[in-house]
C-alpha cells in the first residue's frame, strides 16, 4: 500500500482543479438560497468573530469563561472550525475589506475546502489507477448537482467529506513517508473540529495500518516484538479507562472525576509519551513496520488535542461540554421524511434508503460506473479468497480496499435502521470520492478495451481518442443536469427516478431545507405593498434576515410565523407540511395560488397572497 508522491504535474494539475471548482463556486454562489442550518451558522460565525475582537483588544476578559459562553453557547451542537472560518472571512472580506457581500464572505471557506474533494480525489485516483481514472473522478464529483449544491454551503457536510478524504491520503501517503503520518494526525483533528461524522475515520483505518505493520514484520522477529508492545500499550490504555469507568461508577462518575490532574490525564499522557518513545524504539529496527503505526498514534494524540484547543467553550469544562456533544448526537432528534410515498417520522427506517436516494440523485451516466467500479472491486475481492481464482484475477492492493471500505462506510452507518434519515445526501458524502475514483477506474478499463479494440483496425489512432469521446459521453448529461436544476439542487432527481416528475410520481421528498424560495422571490418584491407582512414557509428568521441583508427581499418587508398573520405566503411543498398550505387557504379565502416556483412543471414553491392586497 506505498503511497507514491504525486509528479510535479499532477500537483500542478491537482491545483488547477482546486481552482477551476473554487472559481466555479464563487462565480455561481450568489443564486443559491439560504438554508436553515446556513444562516443559523452565519449567526454562530458573527459571535465567534465578536470573540476574536474581544481577545485582540481585552484578552484576560475574553479568556474567562463567562465571555467564552456568551460568544460560544450558540449552536455547541457542533464543532467550531468552520463557523470560526466563516466567522474570520466575513470580517477580513466584509467588514474590513468590503470585497464581497455578506453571504460571500462567509461562505469563502467552504468554497476552499470544497475545492479540495476534485484535487484530491486526482492525486489518489491518479496514484491507483492512472491519470484519466483521477481526472475522471475530479471532473465528475462536482457534476452531480447535490453535491453541487452542498458545495456552495457554508455548511458542515461538504467540508467533512474533504477532511475525510484528506485524512486517508495521508494515511495512504504515510505508508511511504513518517511525516505524512503526522499530517494524517493532524488532518483527523481538523476532521474531528469539522463534524463529528469524523468519529467513524479509525475504524476505517486502523485494521489497514495493523494488518500493513502485521505482514512487514513477518520475517523481523523484534520488530513483531514491538509491535505487540505497541498494540499492548493501547490496548491497556483502553482497559484500565474502563476500570475507570466501572471503579467510578460509570460514565457519570467517570465524567465528574475527570480534570486536569486526575488517572484520566495521566492515562492519556502515558499513551502519547509511551507510543512515542515504542515507535522511536521501533525505527531502527523496521522503518516500514513504524510508517505503518504512525498515523495511528499520531490520530490518538493529535485528534482530542486539536479538538479542544480548537474549541474555545471546551476549554474550561472540556469534559462535561464534550460529553453533552457527544450525546447530542448520540440521540439526535428525528425528522419527518417523504420517502416512496411514506412518511417517514420514527425509525426503523428503511435499510436500502441511501442505496436508493444514492441511485436516484446521482446523474445516471455517473451512478453507472460507480457501481461497476465499486461490484468489480467487490467481486475481485471475493474471488482472491479463492486460491485457485488468484492465478486469473488481479487481487485487489491494500490501498484499493483502503478506497473500497471508504467508499462504503458512511453508506452503511447512516442506512442503519435507527440513525435518522434526513438532509438529502448530504450525510453521506464522504463516501462520494472514493466512489467517484472507482468510477473513474471502471470507465478508463472500458476506454482501453475499446481503445484495444480499435487498435486492431486502426493502430496509429491514439489512447485520448477513445478518452475524450466517452468522457465527454458520461459528464455531458451531468453538466446538462446541473445547469438545468441550478441553483435548485435539492430538488435534482436523476434518469432513473424520471427526473423531478417521475421523483414526485413516486413519493419522493421534492425539496427540502427551504432555499428554493429564491424563485419566488423578485415576485414578492414586485408585488407586495410597503410594509407587507411575508409568512415564508420553513424560512427561519435568521434566512429572512440575511435574504434582506444581501439584497434579495425588500427591507421593508415583515416577516411573520404564520399564514394567518400573512398578507403573502410562500409555502415550500413538503408533504409533512401540507397543513400550512389549507391553513392558507382558510385564511385566504382562496386556493388559487398567484404563482409559484415549478421546476420541470414540477411545483416546488407556492405563493398565496390574499385577495384584498392584490394590486
Amino acid at each position: 500500500m506505498t503511497g507514491r508522491a504525486a509528479t510535479r504535474d499532477e500537483k500542478r494539475l491537482a491545483w488547477a482543479l482546486w481552482a477551476l471548482a473554487f472559481v466555479a463556486l464563487c462565480l455561481t454562489e450568489s443564486a443559491v438560497g439560504f438554508t436553515r442550518d446556513e444562516s443559523v451558522y452565519f449567526a454562530a460565525a458573527e459571535g465567534y468573530a465578536g470573540w476574536f475582537r474581544l481577545l485582540f483588544h481585552a484578552p484576560t476578559q475574553a479568556l474567562s469563561d463567562a465571555a467564552i459562553v456568551r460568544a460560544w453557547d450558540y449552536n455547541h451542537e457542533h464543532p467550531a472550525l468552520m463557523k470560526t472560518l466563516f466567522g474570520l472571512s466575513h470580517l477580513l472580506f466584509h467588514d474590513t475589506l468590503g470585497l464581497v457581500r455578506d453571504a460571500t464572505a462567509f461562505r469563502l471557506p467552504a468554497f476552499a475546502l470544497a475545492a479540495m474533494i476534485p484535487a484530491l480525489s486526482f492525486l489518489l485516483g491518479s496514484a491507483l489507477y492512472g491519470r484519466a481514472a483521477g481526472l475522471f473522478a475530479a471532473l465528475s464529483f462536482l457534476l452531480v448537482p447535490r453535491q453541487y449544491f452542498n458545495a456552495e454551503l457554508a455548511c458542515f457536510d461538504m467540508p467533512v467529506a474533504a477532511m475525510w478524504l484528506l485524512v486517508v491520503y495521508c494515511f495512504w501517503r504515510a505508508m511511504e513517508d513518517s511525516r505524512w503520518g503526522v499530517g494524517c494526525g493532524v488532518a483527523f483533528g481538523l476532521a474531528l473540529a469539522t463534524k463529528h461524522n469524523a468519529l467513524f475515520l479509525p475504524f476505517a483505518l486502523a485494521p489497514f495500518a495493523l494488518w500493513r505493520a502485521w505482514t512487514e514484520s513477518a520475517s523481523q522477529p523484534e520488530a513483531r516484538a514491538r509491535l505487540f508492545r505497541f498494540v499492548g500499550l493501547f490496548a491497556a490504555v483502553a482497559g484500565l479507562y474502563g476500570l475507570l469507568v466501572v471503579s467510578l461508577g460509570g460514565l457519570d462518575g467517570f465524567q465528574r472525576k475527570f480534570f486536569l490532574l486526575s488517572p484520566h490525564t495521566l492515562l492519556f499522557a502515558g499513551m502519547a509519551s509511551g507510543g512515542a518513545w515504542l515507535l522511536k524504539d521501533l525505527e531502527p529496527v523496521s522503518p516500514r513496520v513504524t510508517r505503518a503505526l504512525v498515523p495511528l498514534a499520531a490520530m490518538a494524540v493529535f485528534g482530542p488535542v486539536i479538538f479542544y484547543l480548537h474549541w474555545p467553550y471546551l476549554w474550561h469544562q472540556p469534559v462535561e461540554r464534550t460529553a453533552w456533544y457527544l450525546a447530542f448526537h448520540a440521540t439526535h432528534n428525528h425528522y419527518a421524511w417523504f420517502y416512496l410515498g411514506t412518511l417517514m417520522r420514527a425509525p426503523p427506517f428503511p435499510l436500502t434508503y441511501v442505496v436508493v436516494k444514492t441511485a436516484l440523485t446521482v446523474p445516471t451516466s455517473l451512478f453507472a460506473p460507480m457501481v461497476t467500479g465499486l461490484a468489480a472491486l467487490a467481486g475481485r475481492s471475493v474471488l482472491a479468497l479463492s486460491p485457485r481464482a488468484r492465478e486469473w484475477v488481479r487481487i485487489p492492493t491494500p490501498a484499493e480496499g483502503l478506497v473500497g471500505v471508504n467508499a462504503v462506510l458512511s453508506i452503511l452507518v447512516i442506512s442503519h435502521p435507527e440513525v435518522p434519515h434526513f438532509g438529502g445526501v448530504k450525510h453521506w458524502l464522504p463516501s462520494m470520492p472514493f466512489l467517484g475514483i472507482l468510477a473513474g477506474a471502471a470507465v478508463v478499463r472500458g476506454c482501453d478495451a475499446l481503445w484495444e479494440h480499435v487498435k486492431e483496425r486502426r493502430p496509429t489512432v491514439p489512447r485520448v481518442a477513445v478518452l475524450v469521446p466517452v468522457f465527454a459521453l458520461l459528464l455531458a448529461p451531468a453538466l446538462w443536469a446541473l445547469t438545468r436544476v441550478f441553483p435548485y439542487g435539492t430538488a435534482y432527481y436523476s434518469e432513473l427516478a424520471g427526473g423531478l416528475p417521475g421523483a414526485a410520481t413516486l413519493g419522493m421528498q421534492r425539496q427540502f431545507w427551504s432555499s428554493h424560495v429564491t424563485g419566488v422571490l423578485p415576485w414578492i418584491n414586485a408585488h407586495a405593498k410597503p410594509g407587507a407582512r411575508i409568512f415564508l414557509h420553513e424560512v427561519n428568521g435568521f434566512s429572512f434576515r440575511d435574504y434582506q441583508r444581501n439584497g434579495m427581499l425588500r427591507e421593508d418587508l415583515r416577516a411573520v410565523g404564520a399564514p394567518s398573520e400573512a398578507d403573502i405566503v410562500a409555502y415550500q411543498y413538503h408533504q409533512e407540511f401540507r397543513e400550512h398550505e389549507f391553513l392558507t387557504w382558510e385564511a385566504f379565502g382562496t386556493r388559487t395560488p398567484v404563482t409559484g416556483l415549478y421546476v420541470d412543471e414540477t411545483p416546488q414553491v407556492v405563493v398565496y397572497q390574499r385577495p384584498e392586497e392584490r394590486e
